[in-house]
C-alpha cells in the first residue's frame, strides 16, 4: 500500500491546503470539492465554497454523451449538519452546496505528496479518465513566489473511447466577497482568459483564469429564486457546445431570503481529443483581501484603532486578484516545475516512509492561516487556529521553538521573526515578551517572561546565523540577545531565575505548559545551558572574547550540577519539596501568575497542602529537550551522553502508552487503541503530585516529535520510529486530516518539529559562517536526501564511492565539507566539474578558498 494514496473512507477527513504563505488558503477535500475557504484573513474551518466546483462534459459530433461534477461521493451527513441556518441544517438533508444532487464520479483516489495533490476520478458511464493535479507554488528560498494568493489546478482527460470526442471542463466560482451583488468582468490578453470578480464594498476580489486556447463563459449564473440558479446552470451546461454568456448590468441581486443569494461565474475550456490521447487544461483561482487587522486583541484607544489595519504583503506584490492570476498563468511552467522538483527531491529522500510522511505533511502548516506575512514581508504566526480565528497569538516563542521547517525552507522569513522579537518584544530589563503584539510597535506583551521561550530564542538566533552566515544580521540583534541571556541573573528579574549565577535555574520559571516550575529542573535549565553555549559561540563570532569566556564558565558549572544533582539513575527530575509552602513566599504579593491570581491562589492546594502544577519525580517528555536542539544546530553536549540515552529510554518505557487504558482528564488527541507519548508520566514508586503540571496526561504532537527524533539521534531508532508511526497513524484520512495536525487548535505550529526527522536522518551539518556543509546520515548505504540553506537547495547522494551535493536551486558557498571521520580518505574534490585543491583537518575536508557552486560538489573516495 502506498502510504500517500487515500481511497474510499480514508478520504473522509482530507482538507489539503492550497494557498500561499500568509495568504490564507482553500481546502481541497478528499473527494475533490473546494472546502474550508480561509481567504478572509482568518480561519474558516468547516466552510464550503457555495457551489463552487469543476464540471466536465463529453460530446460526439454535437451530441452530449455525459456531464458530471468533478468530485466523488459526498461525506456530508445525510441528515444534515448542526449549527447551520435553519433551512440548511439538521433535518434538511445533505447540504445542496456540496452538489451531491448532481451527477458526479463514483470514486476518487487522492494522492497527497505535499505540496502537490493528484486526484483520479472513475465513473464507468463517463467516456474518459479524468485526473486533477492541484498545488500552490512551494519553492524553498523563494518566499515571494511561494506567497501567491491562489490555488492552481490542472486537469487531464484521456479519451478512452474509439472516437474523436469534444470535452469541456468548466470552473464555477462563487463570488465569496460579494456584498449586494457581485461585479464580474471578463478579460482576455496574451492567451489568458479570466473572470475578475469584485464587489460593491471594495473589500476584496477574486479571479478565475485559464490559458486554454478555446474558452467560453457565463459571467453570471441566472439570478432567480428558490433553486432556479443551479437548475438553470446545469441545463445550460449540458447543452452541446460553448456556454452562452450572461451579463447583468446595474440590476439588483436576488433577495437574500431566497435560495439564490450567491453570485457565481463560470469559465469553461474546450478541447478535442483523439482516441487514446490525453488533453490538458489549466485553471487558477486567485484572491485578494488586502487589509488585515487585529480582530482578536485590538487596541482600545481611538487613535490606535484608526491605525490597526495593515496591508497583507501579497497585496503589495499584486495589485489585485486579476494581476496575480495573470502572473500565475504566465509563469506556470516555472512555478510548477520548481514546486514539482522540490516535491520529487523531498520524496526521494531515503528515510523511512512514516518519517517522510511526518515531514511532508507538516510543512503544509506554512501555507495555512497559522502564518501571516506582515506588510514588510516579515513572518508572524499564531500557535494554531480556532474554526474562525487564530488561536494563541504572537509567534509564541515557547511553541515556535520547536519548529524546524521554516528556518531551512524559508530562512529569510525565519530571520524576520527573530528581528521582530528582539525589536518589539524586549523589555528594558532584558526580559522578553513571548508573544509579539500586532500591529507592530504596540507595547510589548506584559506577562512574565517565559524561560524556555526566551532561552530557546537565543539558540534559534545561533541557528539562523549558521543557516545564512549573515554576520551583519547577527550584529543587528546581538546586543538584545546578550541582554536576554544576562536577564537570568539580573537583579531586575523578579522571577530570580539564576540569581546566584551558578548555571542552574532555581526561581519561578514560566514555560510552554502554561504554568510555572519552581526550583531546579533539567528541562528548563537545559534550555538555559543551551542559550549560554550558543551565546558564547556568538560572542566569539562578534569578537567578544570576555563574554564568551564568562558564558562558558557559567555553562560548565550548570552542566556539572544538573548531571550530578538532577539525574535519578534513570532519568532527569525536578528537585522540589511539594509540601514546602515557603517556596512560594518570595513571590507573594504579585499577580500575573495565572490570570493575575496571587501566588498562593494559583499554586497552593490547601486541601492537600501541596504545591500544584509541578513535575517532581515525574518522567517529563522534554527533560532533555535542549540536547535535541543542540544536536540539530551543532552546539555539542549539554547533558552527559549516557544519561541522555537513559532518559530517552525511560521516556519510551513510561510515556509511550495505549490510550484505551489511560486516564486523561485533559484534551484528547489520542483515543481508543491509538498510541502516543505522554507529556509526563509517573513510574510506579515515584511520587505523583496530586495536581500535576498541566497537560501531563496528553499526547501533544510537537513534543512527541522532538522526543521521537531525539531517540533516533541517540541510536534508539526502533523506539523513535514506533512513536512516529503511532502519531501519523492517527492522521489516516478517515479519523483525522493528514494535513492538519492539531494541538491547541488546527494547523498547529509545533508539529513542524517533524522536519527535524529530515535533518536527523541526513545528519545535516551546516555553518555558512564558515562555509561548511556536510552529512552524517543515520544510514549511509544508498543515502539520498533533500537539503536546504539560505542561498539554495538541492539533493545529496552517497553511492559508488562518491558523495555528491547537487544544487537544484540557487547556489552553495562552500569551503569545508564534513562527511564524518568514518567516510574514508578523499581522492578528488570537484566543484562544478573542476578539480579543486583540498586537505583534511580534524576529519573535515578543507578547500583552498571559498567557492560558489552552482551545480555540483562532488567528493570521490579512494578504495578503502
Amino acid at each position: 500500500m502506498d502510504r500517500f494514496v487515500y481511497k474510499k473512507e480514508k478520504t473522509r477527513e482530507i482538507s489539503f491546503p492550497l494557498g500561499g504563505i500568509g495568504t490564507g488558503c482553500v481546502g481541497l477535500a478528499g473527494n475533490g470539492q473546494l472546502i474550508d475557504m480561509e481567504i478572509f484573513n482568518r480561519p474558516n474551518k468547516g466552510s464550503h465554497a457555495g457551489m463552487s466546483h469543476f464540471a466536465v462534459k463529453a460530446e460526439e459530433k454535437g451530441n452530449l454523451l455525459d456531464a458530471r461534477v468533478i468530485c466523488g461521493d459526498s461525506f456530508t451527513p445525510y441528515t444534515g449538519k448542526y449549527n447551520r441556518p435553519h433551512f440548511n441544517s439538521y433535518g434538511f438533508g445533505s447540504d445542496r452546496a456540496s452538489l451531491a444532487g448532481l451527477p458526479h464520479f463514483r470514486t476518487c483516489d487522492f494522492k497527497g505528496e505535499f505540496p502537490i495533490a493528484e486526484l483520479s476520478f472513475a465513473e464507468e458511464k463517463f467516456p474518459g479518465r479524468v485526473t486533477m493535479t492541484a498545488f500552490n507554488p512551494f519553492i524553498p528560498c523563494n518566499e515571494d513566489d511561494s506567497s501567491i494568493p491562489g490555488a492552481f489546478f490542472v486537469f487531464e482527460v484521456e479519451n478512452t473511447s474509439d472516437k474523436v470526442l469534444d470535452y469541456t471542463i468548466a470552473f464555477t466560482m462563487n463570488n465569496l466577497y460579494a456584498e449586494n451583488g457581485g461585479i464580474h468582468t471578463s478579460y482576455s490578453d496574451r492567451g489568458i482568459h479570466v473572470i475578475h470578480m469584485e464587489n460593491h464594498g471594495r473589500k476584496g476580489d477574486l479571479c478565475i483564469g485559464t490559458d486554454a486556447e478555446k474558452t467560453s463563459m457565463q459571467q453570471y449564473w441566472y439570478r432567480g429564486n428558490w433553486f432556479d440558479n443551479l437548475m438553470t446552470y446545469w441545463k445550460e451546461f449540458k447543452y452541446p457546445g460553448l456556454l452562452k454568456n450572461r451579463i447583468y448590468e446595474g440590476e439588483k441581486r436576488a433577495s437574500d431570503v431566497n435560495y439564490a443569494a450567491d453570485d457565481l461565474a463560470v469559465l469553461a475550456a474546450h478541447m478535442t481529443i483523439n482516441p487514446g490521447d490525453t488533453g490538458k487544461i489549466r485553471f487558477v483561482l486567485t484572491w485578494n483581501r488586502p487589509y488585515f487587522y487585529n480582530y482578536w486583541n485590538p487596541e482600545r484607544d481611538e487613535e490606535s484603532e484608526k491605525k490597526r489595519a495593515w496591508k497583507n504583503y501579497y497585496s503589495r506584490l499584486f495589485e489585485n486578484a486579476k494581476t496575480s492570476n495573470f502572473y500565475a498563468l504566465e509563469n506556470w511552467d516555472r512555478l510548477y516545475g520548481l514546486t514539482d522538483l522540490f516535491r520529487k527531491t523531498l520524496f526521494q529522500s531515503s528515510m523511512p516512509e512514516e518519517a517522510l510522511d511526518a515531514v511532508s505533511a507538516n510543512i503544509s502548516i506554512i501555507k495555512s492561516p497559522t502564518c501571516i506575512r506582515l506588510e514588510d514581508g516579515s513572518l508572524y504566526g499564531f500557535e494554531g487556529n480556532h474554526t474562525d480565528a487564530g488561536c494563541c497569538e504572537g509567534s509564541c516563542t515557547h511553541v515556535w521553538n520547536y519548529t524546524y521547517a521554516v528556518p531551512f525552507l524559508f530562512p529569510r522569513l525565519e530571520r524576520s521573526m527573530r528581528s521582530l522579537e528582539y525589536t518589539y518584544s524586549m523589555h528594558d530589563d532584558g526580559g522578553m515578551g513571548f508573544r509579539l503584539m500586532l500591529p507592530v510597535g504596540r507595547e510589548a506583551w506584559d506577562f512574565r517572561p517565559c524561560a524556555d521561550g526566551q532561552f530557546g530564542t537565543v539558540m534559534r538566533v545561533y541557528r539562523e546565523y549558521k543557516v545564512s552566515g549573515d554576520k551583519d544580521w547577527l550584529a543587528s540583534v546581538w546586543p538584545m540577545v546578550k541582554k536576554s541571556i544576562e536577564f537570568a541573573w539580573s537583579p531586575e528579574n523578579e522571577d530570580r531565575w539564576d540569581h546566584d549565577k551558578d548555571g542552574v535555574l532555581e526561581g519561578r520559571q514560566h514555560h510552554t505548559l502554561d504554568m510555572e516550575l519552581f526550583g531546579k529542573n533539567a528541562w528548563l535549565t537545559g534550555m538555559y545551558l543551551g542559550a549560554l553555549k550558543a551565546g558564547a559561540a556568538m560572542a566569539e563570532i562578534m569578537g567578544d572574547a570576555d563574554t564568551a569566556w564568562e558564558y562558558l564558565g557559567i555553562f560548565e558549572k550548570g552542566k556539572q550540577a544538573v548531571n550530578s544533582q538532577l539525574f535519578n539513575g534513570e532519568y532527569y527530575i525536578q528537585d522540589i519539596d511539594l509540601k514546602d509552602k515557603g517556596i512560594l513566599d518570595v513571590y507573594a504579593g504579585g499577580g500575573n501568575s495565572m490570570h493575575d491570581q496571587d501566588i498562593y491562589t494559583a499554586y497552593w492546594n490547601p486541601e492537600q497542602e501541596e504545591i500544584m502544577y509541578q513535575i517532581g519525580e515525574g518522567c517529563g517528555i522534554d527533560q532533555v529537550l535542549a540536547q535535541w536542539h543542540s544536536n540539530l544546530i551543532g552546539l555539542g553536549e549539554i547533558f552527559e551522553e549516557d544519561k541522555v540515552k537513559s532518559a530517552l529510554r525511560a521516556i519510551y518505557k513510561y510515556n509511550f502508552i495505549c490510550a484505551r487504558d489511560h486516564f486523561n482528564p485533559c484534551r484528547l488527541y489520542c483515543i481508543d487503541d491509538e498510541k502516543g507519548l505522554l507529556i509526563c508520566s509517573f513510574p510506579e514508586g515515584k511520587k505523583k503530585p496530586f495536581i500535576t503540571a498541566p497537560y501531563s496526561e496528553e499526547t501533544m504532537h510537537g513534543f512527541e516529535y522532538q522526543a521521537a527524533v531525539h531517540m533516533i539521534q541517540e541510536g534508539l531508532e526502533e523506539e523513535g520510529l514506533d512513536c512516529i508511526r503511532a502519531l501519523r497513524d492517527r492522521y489516516d484520512g478517515e479519523k483525522r486530516n493528514p494535513w492538519n495536525e492539531f494541538e491547541c487548535g488546527s494547523n498547529y505550529a509545533r508539529s513542524m518539529a517533524s522536519y527535524a526527522l529530515l535533518l536527523t536522518y541526513s545528519g545535516f551539518q551546516f555553518d555558512m559562517g564558515r562555509k561548511l556543509i556536510g552529512f552524517h546520515p543515520v544510514h549511509a548505504n544508498g543515502f539520498r536526501s533533500f537539503w536546504s540553506l539560505d542561498s539554495g537547495w538541492g539533493k545529496v547522494s552517497f553511492e559508488d564511492g562518491k558523495k555528491d551535493i547537487k544544487i537544484l536551486y540557487g547556489e552553495l558557498h562552500v569551503r569545508r565539507l564534513d562527511f564524518g571521520s568514518a567516510a574514508g580518505e578523499p581522492k578528488q574534490v570537484k566543484i562544478d566539474g573542476h578539480d579543486v585543491p583540498f586537505w583534511k583537518e580534524q576529519g573535515v575536508i578543507c578547500l583552498d578558498m571559498d567557492y560558489c557552486a552552482e551545480d555540483l560538489v562532488s567528493v570521490i573516495y579512494r578504495e578503502v
